[in-house]
């Protein structure tokens, strides 16, 4: 038996990641929207007990999880750690008494509790002093309705806002201007503004390094010439090549040798990442984690597909798919300055190709759109092994994060 489950971040104003999502889903043909809300709860919660810790899915972030009043009932959320979890009170439940108890007993228990896809009445004062958050999707809330549930809130300042679906960067700024606090569904999907951004000489060089390694053929005199030129670049190479995941017979002693001990998959992964952790400096760390994730994922992807002489293309055109939030321009103007193959650019560009398609499954499964992700699947015929690529994929972008924060 296996068991599924995605996530999605949540971040706060400052763009920090304050915790996760979880998204529950039933096995690759038995898609989410067919489950009954109490299984799909009751499941998750079995598999964090028997299957995986939810430090697995979420870096020691609180996981937001949806409770139905069944599940409520069952004393569910009591099984998990109030540091680890935000209860999620779904919004078919309706407010009353015996809602309102559970409530208040898991408030004292120190639990955080939140108001999933909240519909405003007025019953929902007599809840307001035990509730830490309360979600509004943007999508089908209208924004008199917001400003009346913002004013409503004015003598408890201790709920906190959160905006769900902000999927445009006007409704981003929309939501940051009436005072939301979190917000869920936007920021790695468009960049925030366009403008130009050059690259400093250290990634320009990256960049060449980039184009010369996403070719089938790598040219490693070519490469080894790129490093030489840049001390930085070396150092960082050398650091990679000496971890202790790479065993190494005799001690390195050229930049050559050391391209050569990684071989070429490692090496396009360590430039794939060095590069987005260069550009984005300034940006949440979640960009090059998630960035990671896609990158692992395609590659995974590729591999059981087996369509792809050098899989290593999925894992650069995962990687590259969130340069235009992490440089805040379009992806046409970025990739003008990457010179990257042309499959990698058609499917980032122009959504074609088989590229393209192992990029849209790990976009659904962010979205935890389960029925296009499914469909997809069955498409590229790649059977039962995209959940167990997808969670392999996140384990191993725990790794390598550690690997940044250890430099």
């Amino acid at each position: 038996m296996y068991f599924y489950a995605a996530r999605q971040p949540i971040l706060n104003r400052e763009k920090e990641l304050i915790g996760y999502e979880l998204l529950f889903r039933d096995g690759v043909d038995n898609v989410f929207p067919n489950i009954d809300g109490d299984e799909a709860t009751t499941r998750l919660i079995e598999g964090s007990q028997f299957n995986f810790g939810l430090e697995d899915l979420t870096d020691n972030k609180p996981a937001y999880i949806n409770f139905t009043l069944e599940t409520l009932l069952k004393g569910y959320p009591s099984m998990l750690g109030k540091d680890d979890v935000v209860v999620e009170i779904l919004e078919t439940i309706q407010p009353g008494k015996r809602l309102l108890a559970i409530v208040k007993d898991l408030k004292d228990k120190g639990y955080t509790i939140a108001l999933d896809d909240y519909i405003h009445q007025p019953v929902w004062r007599h809840f307001y002093p035990f509730i830490d958050i309360i979600k509004i999707d943007f999508l089908s809330c209208d924004v008199d309705t917001i400003k009346t549930i913002i004013n409503d809130l004015k003598p408890y300042p201790h709920i906190k806002l959160l905006a769900e679906k902000v999927e445009t960067y006007d409704i981003y700024e929309q939501a940051l201007d009436l005072g939301f606090d979190y917000f869920q569904g936007f920021f790695f999907s468009k960049p925030e503004m366009v403008q130009s951004k050059a690259l400093p000489p250290s990634e320009m060089a990256l960049a060449e390094l980039l184009y010369e390694t996403s070719n089938v053929d790598m040219d490693l005199k070519k490469i080894t010439d790129v490093f030489e030129r840049d001390v930085n670049l070396s150092y960082k190479l050398l650091r990679y090549s000496n971890s202790a995941a790479f065993a190494r017979r005799a001690e390195i002693s050229t930049i050559k040798q050391a391209l050569i001990v990684l071989g070429a998959n490692e090496i396009k992964k360590l430039l794939s990442l060095l590069f987005a952790a260069q550009v984005s400096a300034d940006k949440p760390v979640e960009l090059i984690r998630l960035s990671l994730t896609r990158a692992r994922f395609g590659e995974l992807l590729a591999i059981s597909h087996g369509q792809f002489k050098d899989t290593g293309m999925a894992f650069l055109t995962g990687m590259m798919s969130l340069m235009d939030a992490i440089l805040d321009e379009s992806m046409e103007s970025v990739m003008k300055k990457l010179p990257l193959s042309n499959d990698i650019k058609a499917a980032l560009l122009e959504d074609e190709g088989l590229l393209a398609k192992y990029l849209n499954l790990v976009k659904y499964y962010e979205q935890a759109n389960w029925e296009a992700a499914n469909a997809l699947t069955k498409e590229l015929n790649l059977g039962d092994k995209v959940p167990d690529a997808y969670h392999e994929a996140l384990g191993w972008v725990s790794e390598q994060m550690q690997l940044m924060v250890n430099e």
